[in-house]
C-alpha cells in the first residue's frame, strides 16, 4: 500500500499570490499610460466618446483643471481626469502644460509685488501670459472678481486688414509723417487666489466711489483712497462719516507713457453737505502707487498746529512725478515703461487745507516734467 504524497501548506498561498499578481497586472494594462498633460483654458468643456458629430458625453470639466492624454488626433486629445473619467477634447479649449509652467512661473516672480492700485472685472474676462490678445490665456476670472494691479502695459493694438483705422495709420502725402499707432493698455494683476496674469485695461474698472462720479470732469479714475472722514449727523447718507478722498485722474487715452496726470483732494463740507476740491494738481506726468497715511501731531514741526488739529493724527498722501530732465523708457519686450529720475511728493492735510512737506534736501523749485506746456501767467501791473 502507497502512501499518499503529503500536502504542502504553502501552496494556497502561493497559488493566492500569483492570482493577485495576475489580476493587479491585467489591472494595469488595462489602464493606457498618459503621454502628456493639457489643462482647460475654457469655462467649461465636455468629454465625449468618440471624435463624431453625434456623441455621448463623458465628463465635464473646468477651466483650470489637470487633464493627462491618453492619444492625440487631429486638433483634439483623448484625455482621463483625476477621476478616471476618460474622453476627447478639442485642443482649442485646453493649454499645454508648458504654457501652464510659464503662468505658474509668473505668480512665482511676481507672488510679492507691491500692489499699486485695486479694481474689478466689470464682465468675464481671461487672464493672458503677456500684454497682448494674441498672447497665451488661462484663467477665466468672474464678473466682480477682485483684483491687485501690478504694473501697467501699453502694446500696438490690432487692427483688422483694411479697416477705416488701419486705413488712416498710412501717411496721405509722401512726406508726411504717420499718426501714431492706436495703443492698448493692459494690466499685470493678482487675484484672491494669487493666480497672475496680464488682462485688457478695458475689463476692469478702478475702485472708486460712486459719489465721486459727478466731478471727474470726463476723465478716468486711476486710484481713489480714503484719507479720513468727517462725521456729519444731517448728511443724505446712511452713514453719517463721510470719507475724505484723494484721487489720481487720467485721460481716457491707451497707450500713455505715465499712469496719470492730475491730483485732487475732496473734502466734505458740513455746512453744505457735498465735496469741495481742497486741493489740484494738474499737468503732471504722475506714476503709481499714490499712497496715503498719518503723521502724529507731536511730529509736525515746519507749523504750529490749531488745537483742534493737534488732538488726532492727521492724514497724508504721497506720490512721484517725473523730473523735468528725465526720460521714459519702454520695454519692447513686455511694453511696461521705466520712468528714469522720479520726484515724491509727499502732503499734509490738515482740515480744509493741504500743504505740502518738503523731504529733506528737496525744494519746490524743482523742475518737473508736464505733458503739455504749462500756459504763461499772464503779467501782473502794479498800481501807481
Amino acid at each position: 500500500m502507497t502512501s499518499s504524497p503529503r500536502a504542502n501548506p504553502l501552496r494556497p498561498l502561493a497559488l493566492t499570490l500569483l492570482l493577485s499578481f495576475a489580476l493587479l497586472s491585467g489591472c494595469a494594462h488595462s489602464k493606457p499610460r498618459a503621454i502628456g498633460t493639457v489643462y482647460v483654458s475654457a469655462k467649461q468643456a465636455y468629454l465625449r466618446d468618440r471624435i463624431a458629430a453625434v456623441s455621448q458625453r463623458t465628463a465635464t470639466v473646468t477651466n483650470g483643471q489637470r487633464l493627462d492624454i491618453l492619444a492625440a488626433g487631429r486638433r483634439v486629445y483623448q484625455v482621463r481626469t483625476d477621476k478616471g473619467e476618460v474622453g476627447w477634447i478639442k485642443e482649442a479649449e485646453v493649454i499645454p502644460s508648458a504654457v501652464a509652467d510659464q503662468f505658474a512661473a509668473l505668480q512665482r516672480t511676481y507672488a510679492y509685488a507691491p500692489v499699486v492700485a485695486t479694481a474689478q472685472v466689470h464682465d468675464e474676462a481671461s487672464l493672458h501670459l503677456s500684454a497682448g490678445r494674441e498672447s497665451d490665456k488661462f484663467y477665466i476670472l468672474p464678473e466682480g472678481d477682485k483684483l491687485q494691479l501690478l504694473a501697467r502695459a501699453s502694446v500696438l493694438k490690432p487692427l483688422p486688414p483694411g479697416s477705416a483705422a488701419a486705413k488712416s495709420a498710412a501717411p496721405s502725402a509722401p512726406n508726411a509723417l504717420p499718426p501714431p499707432p492706436p495703443m492698448e493698455d493692459w494690466w499685470l494683476v493678482r487675484d484672491a487666489q494669487h493666480r497672475t496674469g496680464w488682462i485688457y485695461s478695458r475689463m476692469i474698472d478702478v475702485e472708486s466711489p460712486d459719489t465721486l462720479g459727478r466731478y471727474s470732469e470726463n476723465q478716468r479714475t486711476v486710484s481713489a483712497l480714503v484719507l479720513t472722514t468727517v462725521n456729519d449727523p444731517d448728511a443724505d447718507a446712511a452713514d453719517k462719516n463721510i470719507p475724505v478722498y484723494v484721487v489720481a485722474y487720467a485721460p481716457y487715452k491707451s497707450g500713455l507713457p505715465y499712469d496719470f496726470d492730475q491730483i485732487r483732494v475732496f473734502t466734505w463740507n458740513r455746512a453744505k453737505h457735498r465735496y469741495e476740491t481742497a486741493y489740484r494738481e494738474h499737468n503732471i506726468e504722475g506714476f503709481l502707487p499714490l499712497t496715503v497715511g498719518t503723521v502724529a501731531p507731536s511730529a509736525v514741526t515746519d507749523v504750529k498746529l490749531s488745537a483742534s488739529l493737534a488732538s488726532a493724527p492727521l492724514p497724508t498722501f504721497s506720490y512721484k512725478v517725473l523730473a523735468d530732465t528725465a526720460s521714459i523708457t519702454v520695454d519692447p519686450a513686455t511694453g511696461i515703461a521705466h520712468p528714469g529720475q522720479l520726484i515724491e511728493k509727499d502732503y499734509r492735510v490738515e482740515g480744509n487745507y493741504v500743504r505740502r512737506v518738503l523731504l529733506p534736501g528737496q525744494t519746490s523749485q524743482t523742475p518737473e516734467a508736464h505733458p503739455a506746456p504749462e500756459p504763461k501767467k499772464p503779467a501782473t501791473h502794479k498800481r501807481r
